[in-house]
């Protein structure tokens, strides 16, 4: 009978630790928000400065105002401003560039100067 009880108690304990184990996390990888209510997304800009897509999960945002990442075109960057994630769209107010920019292609050494 002592077992039977230590048995119940046990799995009475360990249900809420299982019922929380299956819940998905509540964060959102794609962008994170300060407590001022800006967000900021890390990614690449297209080639027209229209889009961008995140490192994190690929998602792609609307520009809201492109002329603000003007001259960063296919580059890696972070951008901050206010971002709606149920229209996709991201209003920039400040761009700043990362680590692994857009290169232009490589030399090749085989062939002579000209």
């Amino acid at each position: 009978m002592k077992k039977l009880w230590i048995l119940a108690i046990s799995v009475f304990l360990a249900l809420p630790v299982i019922a929380l184990a299956q819940d998905p996390p509540q964060s959102n990888d794609t962008m994170k928000q300060s407590p001022s209510g800006k967000t900021s997304v890390k990614g690449t800009l297209s080639e027209d400065g229209k889009t961008l897509v995140s490192d994190s999960d690929g998602k792609s945002w609307t520009i809201a105002n492109p002329d603000a990442v003007k001259g960063h075109e296919g580059h890696h960057v972070e951008l901050k401003g206010s971002a709606d994630a149920s229209t996709g769209q991201i209003q920039v107010t400040g761009v700043k560039m990362l680590k692994g920019a857009k290169t232009s292609a490589p030399k090749d050494s085989t062939q002579p100067p000209q």
